[in-house]
């Protein structure tokens, strides 16, 4: 199977080290697409809820994947989020392709893209974090209870539930909280002129034209995978939302040696792939100097 050739792929809300994240899946959709440019919208690693009890091989699967994808030339930029806000401290690093970065900013055939994760339109996380930090260990609770009742239901042959997501669209003020955020997004990116605005933090995949008596903008929603396994994908001058459950060709991507991968391994990985990135850039430092 040919992988899928994107312009840019953007991925957020993974919350790698929790029970809700659904790495396998994710590692399958990594491997079906080659995309010149991979953004990690935040929250990849859930550094708030890390707990060196769970972190299972193919979570660490999904980062060795991600650096791997580095080295063979995609530009790989990491945006901090709030669950990983510790990374914040290394924004503007810069490693090969992997960067880090607080926000993004890409001109896409002539259009500013406006990337960043969405957690400073968050009253909860910057007046109460330790609030906001309960209300992810309760978030990652039901989560958990909630796959026990899907197991529970695919034995029975019924079809899968989500509590969380009944939840949140049940509640009039998790309603007006998520258009709340993506106004305040879209009105943001008119003020400043940009033609899309790219979030992730609400776990909610959207695309949406977005006007007001300022302008318009196109609001775009990665969602995340732990519920939704949705991601944006960019390409012959179109955005898309990609829908992990509507791809019947993923079965063809699935990695066989998942369960084979220990931090070890990873680390090793990691420190070789470096290790190439740095002696190709000395062969292209001694290149110049021959020229010269």
């Amino acid at each position: 199977m040919k992988k899928r050739k994107l312009e840019v792929a953007v991925i957020s809300d993974v919350h790698l080290g929790t029970y809700g994240c659904h790495a396998d899946e994710l590692i399958a959709y990594l491997n079906s697409i080659k995309p010149k440019k991979l953004v990690l919208n935040g929250d990849i690693i859930d550094i708030w809820q890390f707990s060196k009890r769970y972190f299972p091989p193919s979570h660490l699967k999904v980062l060795k994947k991600v650096i791997g994808m580095a080295s063979n030339g995609t530009e790989v930029y990491y945006i901090t989020g709030n669950h990983d806000e510790m990374l914040r401290k290394f924004a503007d690093t810069s490693m090969g392709n992997f960067k880090i970065v607080d926000k993004l900013i890409l001109n896409l055939d002539g259009k500013k893209a406006w990337f960043f994760h969405g957690d400073v339109f968050d009253v909860s996380i910057q007046n109460a974090k330790w609030l906001a930090k309960l209300g992810g260990y309760g978030y990652d609770l039901l989560i958990l209870i909630n796959r026990m009742t899907n197991w529970a239901l695919s034995k029975l042959g019924r079809e899968k539930y989500s509590l969380s997501k009944k939840i949140k669209n049940s509640v009039k003020s998790a309603i007006k909280y998520i258009n709340d955020f993506e106004n305040t997004a879209a009105d943001l990116a008119i003020e400043n002129e940009y033609d899309y605005v790219i979030c992730g933090h609400i776990h909610q995949p959207k695309k949406e034209l977005y006007e007001n008596k300022h302008g318009s903008c196109t609001y775009l929603n990665s969602g995340d995978w732990v519920e939704n396994l949705t991601a944006l994908e960019y390409s012959f001058k179109r955005w898309k939302i990609y829908r992990y459950n509507h791809d019947k060709l993923l079965p063809f991507f699935v990695d066989d040696d998942l369960k084979e991968l220990d931090m070890q391994d990873l680390i090793a990985s990691i420190t070789k792939e470096a290790s190439t990135d740095q002696v190709k850039e000395k062969e292209k430092e001694t290149e110049g100097d021959i020229i010269d």
